[in-house]
């Protein structure tokens, strides 16, 4: 394991938990205690797993499910909290940070550093109006390319703006129309007047209803709907309910059923939701991926809307169940791919296989080196994989047409 004392020291000279001054950090034989107030003794919590998972934790790239310990605590034996829960929610960000620097030194190679991001200024936007159960929502929306219809969807709690690097992607920009939106409530689309803070709930109807109007006021014809997490499911009930309406769907990192991601701490007052929210979502990326796309990612979680991602994952992790009716999709109508990176522990690429075998004439693959954001977290990485998918979904098409 890692020699504590110059763990200890290093955490001590760290600028980002230099921050944080009151923190102190002591380790145990098994994990990591964290110690929080200077001379407090006991400590708030301690991070607890087995030996074998902690070596797994601190390779330089850690297998699936080991590059976080939240996707330790979900889907690990053996990994535990111990101790204050809602000291280690509200100080998730310094946990993360200690054990990037364990990991780092225990592997004996720097942290690999942030690079330039790529230009991004090929698409155009503006706003349209769509109505919801008669109620005008002013919806942002952006586009890009020329070809046959794409509509991107965003995740839970973010926006439009994880496109940004596929709308101006030169192979996507010469052979596709593009357009991306940010769902009511969501970034640049403000709440209804009058809607109260913290009352959005998402909902399998609500969140279908609103593609089909987006679809409509924007003039899409029968767009290819692409969309990642809760955008997956997503795709999946539009499949299903409006085969004729969309050309095909993209399901990414989505199967018929989410169990299991709905955290108390997401809306609990006593917890900076700017920070637990990016730290909650950092640990679905994978760990290869750039740590430029991975730091737009965070930043963009860090600026959610109050209550959105909690009303988000109301659908994604709560009222989306399709178990029972995937296999009513038909794809001879609208044809499926399902892609789901290999590090995702939210959504594992075996919860999409199976939700793909129930989908007669579904396509899926793995996405190696890919996590939860395939779009957003390594954009050149994912575009391959896209356009192999757009590939698949025009050859069936044009052999039904």
């Amino acid at each position: 394991m890692i020699d504590g004392k110059l763990w200890r020291e290093t955490c001590a000279t760290d600028e980002r938990l230099a921050l944080a001054s009151a923190a102190e950090v002591s380790f145990t034989a098994c994990g990591v205690d964290f110690v929080f107030g200077a001379g407090s003794g006991a400590p708030a919590f301690e991070l607890r797993a087995p030996d074998a998972a902690w070596q797994r934790f601190f390779q330089r790239v850690p297998p699936p499910w080991y590059q976080s310990f939240f996707g330790m605590l979900m889907r690990v034996p053996g990994a535990e909290v111990r101790g204050d829960e809602l000291a280690f929610a509200q100080h998730a960000h310094l946990v993360r940070r200690v054990l990037e620097i364990g990991r780092t030194l225990a592997s004996g190679e720097p942290e690999p550093a942030a690079g330039p991001l790529p230009e991004a200024h090929a698409t155009t936007g503006g706003y349209t109006t769509v109505r919801l159960d008669g109620v005008p929502h002013r919806v942002f929306y952006e586009e890009s390319g020329t070809g046959p219809d794409v509509l991107f969807l965003h995740t839970a709690g973010a926006d439009s703006r994880q496109f940004a690097y596929l709308m101006n992607d030169d192979r996507l920009r010469a052979n596709r129309h593009m357009v991306a939106f940010d769902l009511p409530w969501h970034g640049r689309s403000a709440p209804p007047p009058g809607a109260a803070p913290g009352t959005y709930a998402l909902t399998t109807d609500r969140y279908a209803e609103t593609v089909v109007a987006l679809a409509d006021a924007l003039g899409l014809h029968r767009p290819v709907v692409v969309g990642a997490s809760m955008a997956g499911e997503i795709c999946l009930e539009l499949a299903l309910r409006h085969p004729e309406r969309f050309g095909g769907v993209v399901a990414c990192e989505a199967s018929d059923k989410v169990p299991g991601r709905q955290v108390s701490w997401a809306r609990d007052p006593r917890v900076d939701q700017t920070l637990f929210v990016p730290e909650w979502v950092d640990g679905l990326m994978a760990p290869q991926s750039p740590a430029e796309y991975r730091a737009e990612v965070w930043w963009g979680y860090s600026q959610g809307g109050h209550g959105t991602f909690v009303g988000d994952i109301l659908f994604y992790s709560g009222d989306w169940d399709a178990t029972d009716r995937v296999a009513g999709i038909d794809t001879g109508r609208c044809p499926v791919v399902m892609l789901t990176g290999e590090y995702d522990y939210s959504c594992t690429a075996e919860m999409s296989r199976r939700t793909a075998e129930k989908i007669p004439g579904a396509a899926f693959a793995v996405m190696p080196r890919l996590g939860h954001f395939p779009h957003a977290e390594n954009p050149p990485l994912f575009v391959p994989h896209l356009l192999d998918a757009l590939s698949l979904i025009d050859d069936r098409t044009e052999r039904l047409a």
